[in-house]
């Protein structure tokens, strides 16, 4: 007979390896910001000290000098935003997936406008202030300047992934076209570097500026080799995994349940997620992101899907023994993110799948974890969530139906009550709870809206959406 351990003695020694981890993610995040703030203000120096400031005096001086400075800082905010896309895990850890796309997205958007504007300033103060003359300097300088070429290249790729970044324009295609282009990113920066090197005299004016942005180029590309290239490949090929059955759970929602060699020793934990290529069929080159819908065994690994798109539709053809290709774990929706002895979960549809796994995996005790669904017809792994009610004591909210309206987060049914009112009534201790929320983006903003409202601090908030 196997005896489990009580729970109560279980959650001192959790808690000590969360305030372990959350201080070490604290000190990843601060020494990631003072990296890049002060990369910054060290290209803004050498800006100055070599003139840059003495420059402005003249109007073509200024425009040159300006152009100079934010292609200096462009450069920078490109290079931070290579390393922000290359899924580096500690960063992944410390920051979290959605805090990492607001970044990413920041970054990416301010590098890309100072981008423009370098070009714009630098042609215009080259054609001596003359605005007339800026397509001719362009023109000029894009056939005659060694390396001018392979930078508007390099700017048509970010283009591109800029362009279909925009919210209007991801909605339009699909997620796996979108991720495709989005690799552009890495092709439009590394084509920049002869530029850099050949026309930048900021790049090579001293040994210390050298050292510097060899550095950045070689952090920006080695974290893209490892961990986008290198350890997916070695991971895949050490734990092999394979596709051994695939059942439906609800209409349009399959899970996939997948074995392979050694899983005990790969780093994963309850409520992350993969990016998963699943071999010998159309498409399998482009990954669709999938969070583990079951807590991690040492033996299996399960994700649900829903039937959103073509990616996700074909998951739900795949056969027994289908080869499997992973990126990851991701994601800091986890244990790793807690810091209260009590834990909320909240979620929508198949974003039950990384909660269902989180209430599998954590330990509480009976009564201090809550698990609200909110679905339309049928419940996700009702079964399996019903024993651990009966084994664990978790508490069970669930709400069927659809949204009484566009500004609410809870099904027809809890009229008067507004949705902050209902939500203090089902679990009056809230803010002493870290809440763990999962759905479509547009229901996760409302129910962030609410528990912040509710007096939840934002550090006790983990929240990952469908929105990419």
């Amino acid at each position: 007979m196997t005896t489990m351990t009580p729970a109560r003695a279980v959650l001192p020694l959790q808690h000590r390896v969360s305030g372990t981890r959350a201080r070490l993610d604290s000190t990843i995040r601060l020494v990631a910001g003072a990296t890049l703030w002060l990369s910054l203000l060290l290209v803004t120096y050498w800006w100055a000290a070599g003139g840059g400031i003495t420059d402005l005096a003249t109007t073509v001086g200024a425009l040159t000098s300006v152009g100079r400075l934010t292609g200096l800082v462009a450069s920078v905010l490109l290079l931070a935003q290579v390393v922000l896309m290359a899924r580096v895990p500690a960063l992944e850890r410390a920051f979290g997936q959605d805090r990492l796309a607001r970044m990413h997205r920041v970054v990416g958007f301010t590098g890309f406008n100072l981008m423009l504007a370098h070009i714009v300033l630098i042609t215009w103060g080259y054609a001596v202030g003359s605005l007339g003359a800026v397509p001719g300097t362009f023109w000029t300088l894009m056939w005659q300047d060694p390396g001018m070429l392979l930078a508007v290249a390099g700017t048509v790729c970010l283009f591109l992934v800029v362009g279909t970044s925009i919210r209007a324009a991801r909605r339009r295609i699909r997620y796996e076209s979108w991720h495709l282009l989005h690799l552009y990113a890495y092709l439009g920066v590394g084509l920049a570097l002869p530029h850099q090197l050949w026309t930048g005299h900021e790049f090579l004016a001293s040994p210390a500026r050298t050292v510097f942005w060899w550095t950045a180029w070689a952090v920006a590309a080695g974290s893209v080799l490892i961990w986008r290239v290198a350890l997916p490949l070695w991971r895949s090929a050490r734990h092999q995994l394979k596709v051994t059955s695939v059942v439906a759970e609800a209409p349009g929602i399959a899970s996939v349940y997948m074995s392979g060699r050694a899983l005990h020793r790969m780093p994963v934990e309850a409520g992350q997620f993969f990016t998963w290529r699943f071999l010998g069929r159309p498409g399998w080159s482009r990954a669709n992101p999938f969070s583990l819908s079951a807590a991690p065994d040492g033996r299996s690994l399960r994700i649900t899907v829903q039937d959103v798109g073509d990616g996700s539709r074909d998951v739900h053809r795949l056969t027994p023994g289908t080869r499997v290709v992973v990126e990851g774990p991701y994601g800091r929706m986890s244990a790793r993110a807690r810091t209260q002895r009590r834990v909320a979960f909240i979620g929508a549809g198949v974003g039950m799948a990384p909660l269902r796994a989180l209430a599998e995996e954590m330990s509480y005790a009976p009564g201090d974890a809550i698990y609200v669904e909110r679905y339309g017809d049928t419940p996700l792994f009702a079964r399996e969530v019903d024993q651990l009610c009966h084994e664990r004591g978790l508490q069970v909210l669930r709400l069927p139906g659809h949204r009484r309206a566009d500004w609410s987060w809870l099904p027809h049914g809890v009229a008067p009550f507004s949705d902050l009112d209902a939500l203090r009534g089902w679990v009056p201790d809230i803010a002493h709870r870290d809440v763990y929320v999962c759905g479509p983006a547009v229901w996760a903003d409302l129910v962030t809206r609410d528990l912040l409202a509710s007096g939840l601090p934002p550090e006790q908030l983990h929240v990952e959406t469908f929105a990419w």
